[in-house]
């Protein structure tokens, strides 16, 4: 989601990686409309904090202000982010492009 929404420098001060998934975003949008007419789906998975090996150290360092920021108040599974990609992946998303389909606890939305 760091594409989508600004982070407390306090947790996270990465201008630049917020910057490019940012771009991803706007490159998602673009794909999605110049390869539609040729039946090419294009979305994009905007997650929010995951326990993975590239973000074990900013939650160790921060994790009461990050689950303090999370409406949830708790940090996303591997089937949560399987089952939005699954979606993405399933007939049910047929009417679906150029989307960015958000898992991030409610995050994005304070």
């Amino acid at each position: 989601i760091a594409g989508l929404v600004g982070t407390n420098p306090n947790v996270m001060n990465a201008v630049g990686y917020s910057a490019s998934k940012g771009a991803v975003i706007s490159f998602t949008k673009d794909l999605a409309a110049k390869w539609g007419p040729s039946g090419i789906y294009v979305n994009a998975l905007a997650p929010g904090f995951f326990p993975t090996k590239m973000s074990k150290d900013v939650i160790s360092h921060g994790t009461n202000e990050i689950l303090e920021s999370i409406p949830l108040k708790k940090f996303g599974n591997e089937d949560e982010l399987k089952g939005a990609a699954l979606f993405l992946a399933a007939p049910a998303s047929n009417y679906v492009t150029g989307s960015v389909l958000v898992v991030d606890g409610g995050t994005s939305i304070v």
